[in-house]
């Protein structure tokens, strides 16, 4: 059986003064806290929201 890729993002910024829906795309993402870490799928959907909050994540290898 093949492993399903996963991609492991960390929180760097805070969602205040952003706008709903980059607070909304950290919360898809698992993330809500400075530092917390989140092991999640690759598919395109989650890659796509990684880049639509870049400034405040960090994909972790």
């Amino acid at each position: 059986m093949a492993e399903k890729k996963t991609v492991t993002v960390r929180q760097t910024g805070s969602p205040i003064r952003r706008n709903a829906i980059q607070r909304a795309t950290l919360a898809g993402l698992k993330l809500n806290k400075l530092g917390r870490v989140a092991t999640l799928e690759d598919t395109p959907a989650v890659r796509g929201m990684i880049a639509k909050v870049h400034h405040m994540v960090e994909v972790v290898e």
